[in-house]
């Protein structure tokens, strides 16, 4: 029997899976556009892209003001999507808005609860905001464009490391340490 937590958005509560870090926008995308199915999920390296991008975004606004426990929190968890260590966090489909929304919410809410965990709080408590902390100075018209910039070039980086064969070992080293610091 699946557990919920309800999370809050402006429309109200919602249940959301309790193993799940998504929160409420992601949540009501899934209810309300359930289309394509697992074969037409956001392609992984958009999804990886989106962590670099949140990444960079948190350390740039930790000069700019935000708050360093929750700016490093983010940065982690942020790399940790980068990384592709949590994808089964991210369940929409490429059918949405063409600014990208949904998608851009999506990262927000899971990288603010994995924050929230690494800082030891709880999911759904919003100690660290979607929007207030992960999107701070931000928006979907200029995120989603950005990510499918850096998604095609992540994507192109690997399977360029991946043609050289036995580079791949050492190289794949290199790009998880070094490409996001």
């Amino acid at each position: 029997m699946a557990s919920f937590r309800e999370e809050r958005d402006t429309f109200g509560p919602i249940n959301v899976p309790s193993d799940k870090l998504w929160g409420a926008q992601t949540q009501r995308s899934l209810q309300n556009f359930d289309i394509g199915g697992e074969r037409e999920r956001m392609p992984e390296p958009i999804v990886r892209a989106f962590g670099v991008l949140k990444k960079c975004a948190a350390k740039v606004n930790m000069e700019y003001g935000l708050d360093q426990s929750i700016g490093k929190a983010i940065m982690q968890a942020a790399q940790e999507v980068a990384e592709g260590k949590l994808n089964d966090h991210f369940p929409l489909v490429v059918w949405q808005t063409g600014s990208g929304t949904q998608s851009n919410m999506n990262a927000n809410e899971v990288i603010s609860n994995r924050a929230a965990e690494i800082m030891g709080h709880k999911r759904g408590e919003k100690s660290v905001h979607p929007n207030d902390h992960v999107n701070k100075s931000q928006s979907s018209n200029d995120t989603f464009p950005t990510e499918d910039v850096g998604s095609s070039a992540l994507k192109r980086i690997i399977l360029l490391f991946m043609d050289w064969g036995g580079v791949m070992g050492s190289s794949r080293h290199y790009l998880k340490k070094s490409s996001y610091d």
